[in-house]
């Protein structure tokens, strides 16, 4: 049952762009092309088991762990106001 103006399913349908956003997004971040040895910010050697986990890394877990940190979100926000509805 949907509220106000908003179509049947509408929240469900929020719910599901979410989601294919978040996909999207993390395959992004997926590392593409050939991989290094050596960590592309330190220099350190990249582990055997982490360059075969992950065709295509750059950085070594340490690097990627201060990486991820930084990564901030900058997603849609699906549940506007209601002032901003009415507007």
């Amino acid at each position: 049952m949907a509220n106000g103006w908003a179509p049947d399913g509408a929240v469900q349908d929020q719910i599901d762009d979410t989601v294919k956003d978040a996909v999207s997004a993390a395959r992004a971040r997926m590392p593409i092309g050939d991989g290094t040895e050596d960590c592309d910010d330190c220099g350190e050697t990249i582990s055997a088991a982490r360059r075969k986990a992950l065709p295509g890394v750059r950085t070594c877990v340490a690097c990627q762990s201060e990486r991820d940190k930084k990564r901030t979100s900058t997603g849609i926000n699906r549940r506007g106001s209601k002032d901003s509805q009415l507007r």
